[in-house]
């Protein structure tokens, strides 16, 4: 059945792995204190400290104290929700100051450009939240690349190494999961791709295989017709 959708990772797949933990990841850890201490009663920062106070256990945690539990988090590269939110909320001042611009690798933009002119849809899931993977996008060093995807998606519809949060991802885009070629740099993630019956392939950017899926080292050699 032939590809209709694809769906990408970020990290590794799009865009470089030290990017974001070279440049993303310190400067959320740089800037976190001053920003939570400076819009500790907005909202919707409330409602992301409250949910780090549930997850880390300790419901009575000061600012100082969430502040100390999200720099742990950001240490360990947890895969907490409230946090990815954090770091979203940061980094969109970053980018709107000017002092990010999100990496994509040119062989990724040149592809998903192709790929939209084509008529295919494309998605993104990645572990970051949805706001992070909109300002990478947005605020490329390629430009504003927001408008060649159809959604996103991040924890908050499920691991990336569990089949169900494809699945509902699957359900999401509305067709069937044969017709959706998931591209990931991380094997237990293709894996569970396939498990929900998704099409998939390896980006291996310094060479190598991803055992069990077809790989390739870029995004310019992968032939959707073969599918």
């Amino acid at each position: 059945m032939p590809i209709k959708a694809i769906l990408t990772d970020i990290e590794g797949t799009t865009s470089s792995v030290s990017f974001v933990f070279d440049v993303l990841f310190p400067y959320a850890a740089r800037h976190l204190p001053d920003f939570v201490l400076n819009h500790a009663d907005e909202p919707l920062l409330i409602e992301q400290l409250d949910a780090v106070r549930a997850q880390s256990g300790e419901a009575d945690a000061d600012l100082i104290r969430v502040i100390e539990i999200l720099l742990g988090w950001i240490a360990e590269d947890r895969k907490a929700t409230p946090l990815k939110a954090l770091q979203g909320m940061i980094w969109a001042e970053g980018y709107q100051a000017g002092q990010l611009k999100g990496h994509v690798y040119p062989d990724a933009v040149e592809a998903l450009k192709r790929w939209k002119a084509e008529g295919y849809g494309l998605y993104v899931y990645s572990s970051g939240s949805i706001q992070a993977q909109q300002l990478i996008f947005g605020c490329s060093e390629a430009g504003d690349l927001t408008p060649l995807f159809s959604g996103y998606f991040d924890t908050t519809s499920g691991p990336k190494r569990e089949a169900d949060s494809y699945r509902r991802i699957v359900e999401s885009i509305g067709l069937p999961a044969e017709e959706i070629l998931f591209l990931s740099d991380i094997v237990e993630e293709l894996d569970a791709a396939q498990q929900a019956g998704l099409q998939t392939i390896g980006l291996a950017r310094e060479g190598g295989e991803l055992r069990g899926h077809d790989t390739v080292a870029s995004f310019a050699v992968i032939d959707l017709d073969r599918f």
